[in-house]
């Protein structure tokens, strides 16, 4: 995890605020969570945009623990490059909650003890049970949203209410989108487009999702899940489809920018953490899943990163402005339509191949 973000400077000078109030909550965390002779050092695996190089400081000042951090770009680079027995250094990891099902299935994660936790029950309750991990036997909720389009007001002045949208205007929109290189979000969109579900299973139709996505390839300029950014904002890109968390913050920064989530359905996603059974330091893990849970803390985070959080005692303390902003937490009415990404078992194989043909040159 990278500099999938890149923080402006007034960021930094929020970094102290409400720090002081928790202290004796991290002090108390590390208490608990760190046993006698543990390592001093935490590497933690995610995506780019959750590193928030403040939080990480005032971590190691309570705690002791170095962090470390490493970054990939979508789930599937992650689970490959565990499989492959490259993750061994990584005590915490941030996988998405289908790959949770994933991991859990191949054996991958350690099931968590919940004497050694602090705050859960500070999150909303539908996050206290979810489908993909019942009871959080396995991970913990970080921040959740949706997928969708975001855009530039001032080039496209209809606004787009659904995937078609990007076949309708294709040659106005040549080589200016982006999709995510990410295959269960791309094709479980045009799948939903077209009126199956996200987690189809049938062959048929995920042709059908590969054959529509064929003619549009022409007029996309990349499949991508980070790059798009800074080419949107310069002028490069006009639309693209990616993750609420990365719109949000765009759109804060520069309101010509907006987001939709298309009417016709998108993913409803929340992005999680891990312990991975090969961490080498699961005490120092333990103290980073309660350093995240103090509501202090995932308040920072909600403001600093503009993602949305499962903690309800956060929430409650989070500005009106922010928990009033519908992008980032969408009402009952846009949810309704999203579906969760799920595992798909040997029928993934047939997504994989029609992705290798479509994105390969």
């Amino acid at each position: 995890m990278t500099n999938r973000r890149k923080f402006l400077q007034w960021f930094t000078a929020l970094s102290s605020l409400s720090l002081a109030s928790c202290s004796w909550r991290l002090a108390d965390v590390r208490a608990t969570s760190i046993t006698k002779g543990s390592r001093e050092q935490l590497d933690i695996y995610t995506w780019t945009q959750y590193i928030d190089q403040e939080l990480l400081k005032t971590f190691t000042a309570q705690t002791g623990i170095k962090v470390l951090t490493d970054v990939y770009d979508s789930n599937e680079v992650m689970l490959n490059k565990l499989q492959a027995g490259s993750g061994g250094t990584y005590s915490v990891i941030y996988p998405s909650d289908y790959m949770v099902q994933k991991m859990v299935e191949n054996g991958l994660l350690t099931e968590l003890n919940h004497q050694q936790i602090i705050g859960l029950d500070n999150l909303f309750s539908r996050f206290q049970n979810p489908i993909y991990d019942p009871n959080n036997r396995y991970s913990i909720p970080f921040c959740w949203g949706t997928t969708g389009l975001i855009y530039n007001s001032e080039i496209i002045k209809t606004p787009p209410e659904d995937w078609d949208y990007l076949w309708q205007n294709q040659e106005q929109l040549n080589k200016r989108i982006t999709l995510l290189d990410d295959v269960r979000e791309v094709m479980g969109a045009v799948l939903r487009m077209l009126g199956y579900s996200y987690n189809s299973k049938n062959e048929n139709e995920i042709k059908q999702a590969y054959e529509k996505l064929q003619v549009l390839k022409p007029a996309i300029a990349a499949f991508d899940t980070d790059a798009w950014r800074n080419q949107i904002v310069a002028g490069d890109l006009v639309l693209s489809m990616c993750y609420s968390s990365d719109a949000v913050k765009i759109t804060q920064e520069n309101p010509k920018f907006k987001y939709v989530v298309p009417k016709s359905g998108s993913s409803l996603w929340t992005d999680t953490i891990i312990i991975p059974k090969t961490a080498p330091n699961p005490d120092g893990a333990y103290a980073w899943i309660n350093f995240i849970l103090q509501p202090e803390v995932a308040v920072q985070m909600s403001e600093r990163l503009w993602i949305a959080t499962p903690n309800q005692a956060a929430f409650e303390l989070l500005p009106k402005k922010i928990q009033n902003n519908t992008n980032l937490f969408p009402p009952e009415s846009i949810l309704v339509n999203c579906e969760r990404i799920t595992p798909l078992g040997e029928i993934e194989e047939v997504y994989d191949r029609y992705w290798t043909e479509l994105t390969s040159a």
